[in-house]
């Protein structure tokens, strides 16, 4: 019941962004996968064997956050929904993460001895977690299962296998047997059932197997290298497909172990890592350098169907539900639904196909997703964007986001063959209305800069959280490349400059407005010749802003795009010198502005923050140092820049010296009961 989209590659995060980083000393190497406490929202990381940490998202350093030295050696940490974590150590012993915590010098037993941990898992049995893991010794294989709340322990060897070992394990429990599958170095998997209820009281006993699977197809054999189960009936594997006369071939396999057949294979020329993930019906694996996601759906399992996709790969009741699509390419997933899922289930499901032949077939309950996709490749803008509004307007399901996904690819693909087609006013909405993302439509703002839609450009920068920095720098050099007069008539959201910005009108020189911490650039001549000075302000007065306000309006969505430094610094040294000393007096007007105010918080919605604005100043200043220093507007730019930080230092350093009495006065007023009327003398010392 399952079949991968054969006209297009699995879809993959493109340009991957990392979402938090933590830093660690030279020198310190985590020794197990850091994993999340659900209860409490944070992190859990062991380094060196035998140090524990626990930190949060705001937290950045690992070397001051929570710290804590155990006496053993942990294995693994394992995190439970609704359950304390529970931490594994190289000896066998097991302790909740809060038990643990309360003495962290513990001494903690050894339940094995000359034993190797070779994979371990945990599960909730109604409230009781269940811990199993496997350990070898001298090619033998054993598997303990410990109940912590009942404080028991059972320890059982496994039944060998004659020139064969055991490759990588994977389990689940049902009714109180866990199901332990085990994929062996001849290319088969094993099934072994243990029951958590054990009256004996031996002391090992030995599980017996059973062939759940073998993996050969038509003289092939799959040589695997980690598998997931999907359910009950279905399992993926992923490892190197070999003939005898051909090339190995890396490949992602779907098997139904009820009939013994394989029901999907996609192969993965790139390679991957060995390692194949599944979690809440999605796969992940790394193929090449990018990181795949496959999100499938599983069906009833029939005899009908396992025996069909044998004869024919394109006739199929379950399909990959696919919601990355990067490659430039590929045909289109098509939204349809099932006839044969639609009388498996009560509820309608949605399944996306790009087999055209089964588009064909959509019986009349059919999605108007899959109807949508096929009528925008060539019906007439007035009939899409009808057929868009009418889709908006029905009552959304719960893969909808993912179909908008679709349609937006949909549309950009019509783009590119039809210049004269842009539904510009739907894409707008869609990005403002629905949570999407860079990666659901990676196209989206290459066509965008292509038809340089800076509005559209603007409403993507400020939404979504997964912008290439590529992209980003792409977007700011269209930004700073277009005068403000042509910006004058485009459409651009104003709210993030709207509340503080300064124009100067036809370069006129006016007042310096009242600041708000007594600082004014005006007062930090600091024995400069005052006729320099008066040159400077006029060619890089922070007064008035140097752009104008739609051009302000879309660099500020630039600063607060998400970005790595790594990843960004390389193409800001391409951007033009004078697109960077631009760029540059708008960030120092921009910090100005910030430094006028008390809590150093621009007004507006999505006004950048003083720490964006310091951060692209820095970046700007590493990318083009050189440029800036022999230009000679951007050496008056630095100058200026420079007297103002310093005025700024000295600022500061003077509140730090009073730093002791205003926090006694504070102390002392909120020890005083004052009536409604006082008058207080406090010195000062």
């Amino acid at each position: 019941m399952f079949s991968f989209d054969h006209e297009s590659n699995p879809q993959h995060v493109s340009d991957q962004k990392p979402l938090g980083c933590w830093s660690v000393k030279h020198g310190q190497i985590i020794t197990c996968p850091v994993v999340c406490n659900f209860e409490t929202h944070e992190y859990i990381a062991v380094h060196d064997n035998k140090v524990l940490r626990i930190w949060k998202d705001k937290d950045v350093n690992l070397d001051k956050v929570f710290k804590a030295t155990l006496s053993a050696e942990v294995y693994r940490v394992h995190s439970l929904p609704h359950a304390e974590p529970l931490v594994l150590f190289r000896g066998g012993g097991v302790r909740t993460l809060d038990v643990l915590l309360e003495a962290p010098q513990q001494e903690i037993e050894d339940v094995i001895s000359d034993e190797v941990i070779k994979w371990s898992e945990a599960f909730l049995e109604g409230q009781q977690p269940v811990l199993i893991f496997v350990t070898e010794k001298d090619g033998d294989f054993f598997v303990y299962v410990q109940k912590l709340k009942m404080r028991s322990l059972h320890k059982y060897k496994l039944e060998q296998q004659e020139l064969s070992n055991p490759l990588c394990f994977t389990a689940y429990i049902k009714k109180q047997i866990i199901t332990l599958l085990c994929l062996y170095s001849s290319d088969s998997i094993y099934k072994v059932l243990i029951p958590l209820q054990q009256n004996s009281e031996e002391e090992e006993q030995t599980l017996s197997k059973s062939l759940l699977l073998n993996l050969s197809i038509s003289g092939s054999v799959l040589k695997g290298t980690s598998f997931v189960v999907l359910d009950k009936d279905h399992v993926a594997v992923l490892g190197s497909l070999a003939a005898s006369d051909e090339e190995s071939k890396e490949c992602l396999t779907i098997w139904n172990t009820k009939f013994q057949t394989l029901q999907a294979s996609k192969e993965l020329p790139l390679g991957t890592s060995g390692q194949l993930w599944c979690y809440g019906e999605k796969f992940f694996f790394t193929h090449g350098k990018v990181l795949t996601v496959v999100i499938y759906k599983c069906e009833t399992s029939s005899l009908a169907a396992a025996v069909g996709k044998l004869k024919d790969s394109q006739t199929s009741d379950l399909c990959s539900f696919l919601n990355w699509n990067t490659l430039q390419d590929e045909e289109l997933l098509v939204s349809c639904q099932s006839q044969q899922s639609a009388a498996l289930k009560s509820e309608s499901t949605m399944t996306l196909r790009s087999k055209k032949s089964t588009v064909e077939n959509i019986q009349p309950g059919a999605s108007t997703i899959g109807q949508l996709l096929l009528s925008i490749k060539d019906a007439s803008t007035a009939a899409v964007e009808d057929e868009l509004r009418q889709l908006l307007s029905k009552v959304q399901r719960p893969d909808f986001q993912a179909a908008i996904g679709s349609v937006i690819s949909a549309l950009i693909n019509r783009c590119k063959t039809d210049p004269a087609f842009y539904p510009r006013n739907f894409l707008i909405q869609m990005i403002q209305k629905r949570e999407l993302s860079y990666s659901l439509c990676p196209d989206l703002m290459a066509v965008a800069l292509e038809k340089k839609d800076v509005h559209l450009l603007q409403i993507c920068l400020q939404r979504f959280p997964d912008i290439p920095e590529e992209i980003t720098y792409a977007c700011l050099k269209v930004f700073l490349s277009i005068s403000d007069e042509y910006l004058e008539r485009t459409d651009v959201d104003l709210e993030s400059v709207i509340s503080y910005i300064d124009i100067e009108p036809n370069n006129k020189e006016v007042k310096t407005e009242v600041v708000e911490n007594g600082f004014s650039t005006e007062l930090e001549e600091d024995g400069c010749d005052v006729t320099g000075m008066k040159e400077i302000h006029m060619m890089d007065s922070v007064e008035f802003c140097p752009v104008g306000p739609q051009k302000a309006a879309l660099l500020n969505a630039v600063l607060h795009s998400a970005y790595s430094e790594t990843f960004l610094l390389p193409h800001l040294k391409g951007l033009p010198a004078q697109q960077a000393v631009l760029f540059l007096r708008y960030l120092h007007y921009l910090y100005v502005k910030c430094s006028e105010r008390i809590n150093t918080t621009l007004p507006g919605v999505l006004s950048p923050t003083v720490s964006q604005i310091m951060d692209w100043m820095c970046l700007l200043l590493d990318a083009h140092f050189t440029v800036m220093v022999m230009l000679p507007e951007a050496k008056r730019l630095l100058s200026s820049m420079h007297k103002f930080v310093r005025a700024q230092v000295r600022f500061y350093s003077e509140l730090n010296k009073i730093e002791g009495s205003l926090q006694e006065l504070q102390r002392i007023k909120c020890q005083t009961d004052t009536q409604a009327y006082s008058i207080e003398v406090l010195e000062l010392i």
